[in-house]
């Protein structure tokens, strides 16, 4: 028998997040404007530098050094185009009454998780709102869950496809003009619908709504809040750029769909593990529209500990990154394929990361370096102040939230975008995997082992140059292996301190979600 939870849990009188994806004093698309203004002719000072035939050192690695400094130049100047054309939009209330099918889809989440999911979802205010718990687990437990708040429940024969394939089999089952998929990890809002159906009202092109994704347990140190921290500045000035330049897309819950924009594609593709990105890809390549809405209308939760960050990345990585030919052969405007691939060529970045670990390694053990007739004064003179703007503009337009923990949890997690990249480059298919909703109660130094065998070589190679060759060349680069030492170890600090003891008077990360709406 399930118990249903008190009405003081899910009052409607919602205790609203601390984060707000609208920063406050100058907009952020004048922030980055200024700061392209500056940070543009410090590119091309740089560039012109590098490019320079008389850079040229050891060919191969000049190459590579070339390749990785051009992903991060595309990533940078894509990033000030984007957050430059930022859109901001209101909750807008619909006029007209409208029926909506909420989905929550579920596969193995403990039913603790689910069943503040299903009884803030039976609360949604709205003209007909229909809400169906999608059980791909077959639970009994779940069944008399959907009973306890009075939803839907639907389980289907066939458990193919994963989540895309669940939600799929529930399409055809239910007729709302509009549908909204809800995470079964994501508390939503009492106004949700009051908020986003008015939007489909202005144009009878869009085919969806999507709002940001809060990790309610996002304030908890450790990786929690890294990556809820990451999570700020896509959700935060990213998102609103892509809204502006009409390339927002689906990021899988705490969205509106129209359902004629479903019906037309075919509902969700079913042969990618991110199957709310490529759909964002049909959608718009059939000429449907999206939105996004900046105001936070669910708290859900962020991976717990560093397996489940590194699980969800996974996923992440391997999905953006079988999209890339997709994207290149699909009919898009110039701007919106731009757009997909900054979103998909991001998932690169761990190569320019090991790239840049290796060249003080190879230096120090062979003397041979991608730059010549060099010196780290020269180098930083000419590096420096790009690097620092590209920093400075990701400080500014996530107003503060972007913060170092988090870019060294994403330096941290480079071999996991580098086994996506190699996956894929081998098309081997990749399997839905459920990010796992608790946190592990030990240390869990596995999850880190190549970051951990990065920092032990780089440590290594630098003892032992400064022992053989303790010239000004070797302390240069054994200076810039304990610059990525420090970032590494801060990146994998999470997964190797000892978790702390529950006390009595803590919460659990369903406690978290719960609180949001105490």
């Amino acid at each position: 028998m399930v118990v249903p939870v008190s009405a003081n849990a899910l009052d409607i009188r919602l205790r609203r997040p601390s984060w707000d994806p609208l920063p406050r004093g100058l907009p952020v698309r004048t922030r980055v404007r200024l700061a392209a203004l500056v940070g543009l002719p410090l590119v091309v000072f740089y560039l012109s530098w590098l490019f320079d035939p008389v850079r040229i050192g050891q060919p191969e690695l000049y190459v590579l050094l070339v390749c990785a400094e051009l992903l991060n130049v595309v990533q940078a100047v894509g990033f000030w185009w984007t957050c430059a054309f930022e859109r901001i939009r209101e909750p807008k209330a619909p006029t007209v009454p409208a029926a909506v099918d909420v989905l929550i889809p579920r596969y193995d989440e403990p039913p603790e998780v689910v069943e503040l999911t299903v009884a803030a979802a039976a609360r949604l205010r709205g003209h007909d709102v229909r809400v169906w718990l999608l059980d791909d687990g077959d639970s009994d437990e779940m069944r008399a869950l959907a009973d306890t708040y009075g939803v839907g429940y639907l389980r289907r024969p066939v458990h193919d496809h994963a989540k895309a394939g669940n939600i799929n089999h529930a399409l055809t089952k239910i007729d709302a003009p509009y549908v909204a998929i809800i995470d079964c990890d994501h508390v939503v809002y009492p106004d949700f619908l009051e908020a986003t159906l008015g939007h489909f009202e202005e144009d009878d092109r869009l085919a969806f709504v999507q709002t940001p994704q809060y990790y309610a347990n996002g304030n908890e140190p450790g990786v929690p809040g890294a990556a809820w921290h990451q999570q700020t500045l896509f959700f935060g000035a990213i998102a609103r750029g892509k809204d502006g330049l009409g390339a927002t897309f689906c990021c899988g819950t705490n969205v509106v769909f129209r359902r004629a924009a479903l019906d037309e594609t075919g509902g969700f593709p079913t042969h990618s593990i991110t199957e709310d990105f490529e759909l964002s890809i049909a959608l718009h390549e059939s000429g449907w529209r999206t939105a996004y809405l900046p105001k936070v209308l669910a708290a859900g939760l962020g991976p717990e500990d560093m397996a489940a960050y590194t699980t969800q990345q996974l996923r992440w990585a391997r999905g953006c990154l079988s999209a890339l030919p997709r994207i290149l052969r699909a009919r898009l405007p110039w701007r919106l394929r731009a757009q997909y691939l900054l979103s998909g060529l991001y998932w690169l970045s761990g190569w320019t990361v090991l790239f840049y670990m290796m060249f003080p390694l190879l230096r120090i053990l062979f003397g041979v370096q991608p730059l010549a007739h060099l010196t780290a004064p020269e180098f930083l003179l000419h590096f420096v102040p790009y690097f620092l703007i590209a920093l400075s503009t990701a400080a500014l337009a996530g107003a503060g939230s972007y913060t170092f923990t988090a870019l060294a949890l994403a330096a941290a997690s480079f071999w996991v975008f580098i086994v996506a990249s190699l996956l894929t480059a081998a098309r081997r298919r990749g399997s839905f995997k459920v990010t796992p909703k608790t946190g592990a109660n030990a240390r869990q130094p596995r999850a880190v082992a190549p970051a951990l065998a990065a920092i032990a070589v780089l440590a290594s190679v630098s003892i032992w140059g400064l022992i053989h060759t303790p010239d000004s060349a070797t302390y240069n680069n054994a200076s810039f292996a304990l610059f990525h030492i420090c970032v590494l170890l801060t990146g994998c600090w999470p997964a190797l301190r000892r978790p702390q003891p529950a006390d009595s008077g803590s919460a659990s990360s369903a406690e978290v979600i719960r609180l949001q709406a105490s």
